[in-house]
């Protein structure tokens, strides 16, 4: 399915993606973004809360968001479509249009290179899209029986994992288009599923606040990766909704529901924090700094936050939603508030 051309300028963002990828040109630049139910993204300065930009993604609501491995793109999930933004430009208005399918794309994220990108959505799909080709086609479809919440690439770059609303998740391996499949717990919705950057443990979360770990084997060469349970941890009281581990694999937080995100120790899966504003309500998304000292956190009170995580002290607040936030994305080198 080829993308579909916004305007003249489309074909310039192709180019120049091909361009930083070829090069492997960096961007030091620290990009901490946040979308949600009022239609917007929003491009912070981390260390301040200054709002530095908005985006505006015309008629939907924002599922998702990333920033390409370059830190000079920003991509997000809403009804149908995967949009593409320029963070170097000063135009507002997406560069690309992703058509990714005929319902909610729930997930997406990119290949540690940026040659790639895919997504998952409610069309009971998940796709591999070329950021290489000036036609931005989608190379790759993996059809599943139920619509995909979440989708998460293994760090061998090579395993793409897709949790489901009937409860499975699959194991996609790209090498050999093996699919494996896993059922944690039954007539339970998986919500979200992240793997830790060393590749030793996966987590996912369900609809019934449990979360589910395993440890992790294989997946070098052309040997597919092996899971082995570990824990099921009883993370929270109602629904969670994200699952995600420290740069430096040594923590693993999760949101939910029940107005909490909660910091668990990847040693023993014993709980390390629980981050609560005294607003009460649902914490739809987190992120960890690059040093894993300081999680971001939406909110459905329309506010991002910067918590400590080894005080549980709100280090900065985020304002400018007029609705819920429900998405973040974070890419840096060390953020440091002081």
């Amino acid at each position: 399915m080829a993308c579909n051309r916004l305007d003249d300028t489309s074909t310039v963002a192709f180019q120049f993606i091909q361009m930083t990828v070829d090069n492997a040109t960096s961007n030091q630049q620290v990009i901490f973004a946040t979308g949600g139910y009022d239609h917007t993204i929003k491009i912070w300065q981390p260390h301040t809360g200054n709002c530095q930009r908005t985006f505006q993604h015309t008629e939907y609501q924002i599922n998702a968001l990333d920033i390409t491995p370059d830190k000079y793109f920003i991509a997000s999930a809403g009804y149908q479509h995967v949009r593409m933004y320029d963070l170097a430009s000063s135009n507002p208005n997406p560069l690309v249009s992703y058509e990714g399918g005929s319902k909610n794309i729930s997930g997406l994220g990119f290949q540690e290179e940026g040659k790639w990108m895919y997504t998952g959505g409610e069309d009971c799909s998940a796709r591999i899209w070329d950021l290489r080709s000036s036609s931005g086609q989608c190379q790759r479809i993996f059809q599943v029986s139920a619509p995909v919440n979440c989708v998460c690439l293994h760090p061998n770059q090579a395993e793409l994992i897709v949790g489901d609303q009937s409860g499975v998740i699959h194991l996609w391996d790209l090498r050999s288009d093996h699919n494996e499949q896993l059922i944690p717990e039954t007539e339970a919705s998986i919500q979200d599923v992240s793997i830790d950057p060393d590749g030793t443990y996966m987590a996912a979360v369900n609809n019934k606040g449990h979360c589910y770990i395993w440890t992790l084997t294989g997946g070098v060469g052309e040997e597919p990766t092996r899971l082995i349970p570990r824990h099921k941890l009883l993370a929270h009281k109602r629904y969670a909704l994200r699952c995600k581990f420290s740069p430096d694999s040594t923590l693993l937080v999760t949101t939910s529901a029940d107005q909490t995100a909660r910091v668990w120790r990847t040693t023993d899966f014993s709980e390390v924090q629980v981050l609560q504003h005294e607003a009460k309500r649902w914490v739809w998304d987190a992120a960890f700094s690059a040093d894993s000292q300081y999680i971001f956190t939406a909110s459905s009170d329309g506010v991002a936050r910067l918590w400590n995580v080894s005080t549980g002290a709100i280090e900065r607040e985020y304002k400018g939603h007029q609705k819920a936030v429900t998405a973040l994305a974070f890419r840096d080198e060390v953020l440091s508030t002081t």
